[in-house]
């Protein structure tokens, strides 16, 4: 049964292709150091990198620096440089990541408004399961 269009013969993409160029895309803006840097970010303050570091709990300096740099590398995020000693260093989003920053922020708010309900949810499964799935059944 055909559940959708398929752009694929219209000259557009499909998400669900491994090939699929947004597949790599969607990878990047699921990372979890990714969102919090779009989500930091999003305001349009520009950041400095140890600002981005100290707001960002426990993600490590490679780590952070890895993320910058994918996200400048695809156009959300842009990396000024100022001529002092020593150099000062400013992240900001671009129009484009200012665009994904806000889904992502509502994404955040939702996290937030919900977290009583998904606790309460993973508790619940976990007294449910807490012995094993029963006998003859999928995980």
């Amino acid at each position: 049964m055909d559940t959708g269009f398929d752009l694929r013969n219209f000259g557009g993409v499909d998400v669900f292709l491994r090939d699929c160029p947004t597949r790599a895309v969607l990878e990047l803006l699921a990372g979890k150091w990714t969102m919090l840097v779009l989500v930091a970010l999003e305001d349009g303050r520009p950041m400095r990198f140890g600002e981005l570091r100290r707001r960002l709990d426990g993600v490590t300096p490679k780590v952070l620096a890895q993320t910058l740099r994918a996200l400048e590398r695809e156009g959300l995020v842009t990396r000024d440089v100022y001529p002092t000693v020593p150099p000062r260093v400013e992240y900001r989003l671009t129009g484009l990541g200012q665009e994904v920053g806000g889904l992502i922020q509502s994404i955040t708010d939702w996290s937030q408004a919900n977290i009583t309900a998904i606790r309460a949810a993973r508790e619940a499964f976990d007294e449910r399961t807490a012995g094993g799935p029963p006998p003859g059944t999928a995980p």
